[in-house]
């Protein structure tokens, strides 16, 4: 019986290596987005455009929705990381305008 306990154990743990490896992946393409949104917020702020694009975001959101759809990721849940993701973009855009405008 423990032969078979262990099988299983070993299974689950190489999936769980696998998710790790993809969580650590995620985390360094969010930073490295980021590090571009970052440099995209003091252009719009040296250039007195508005941190925020509509447009640029609907845009982007039917876009990702149909590559999620397309790779059979729900595109519900796709468009609500995506919108989470622009929303903290627009609030460090936010803060880099307001630094901006104080210097």
């Amino acid at each position: 019986m423990s032969s078979q306990n262990s099988a299983p154990d070993a299974v689950l743990a190489g999936y769980r290596r696998s998710i790790d490896n993809i969580d650590a992946a995620l985390i360094h393409m969010l930073a490295e987005r980021f590090r571009i949104t970052q440099a995209v917020g003091a252009y719009k702020a040296e250039q007195k455009l508005p941190p925020a694009d509509p447009a640029r975001e609907e845009q982007q959101i039917a876009r990702l929705r149909g590559l999620a759809q397309d790779a059979g990721l729900d595109p519900e849940f796709s468009e609500k990381f995506l919108r989470f993701v622009i929303d903290e973009v627009i609030h460090h855009h936010e803060r880099i305008r307001v630094l901006s405008d104080e210097a």
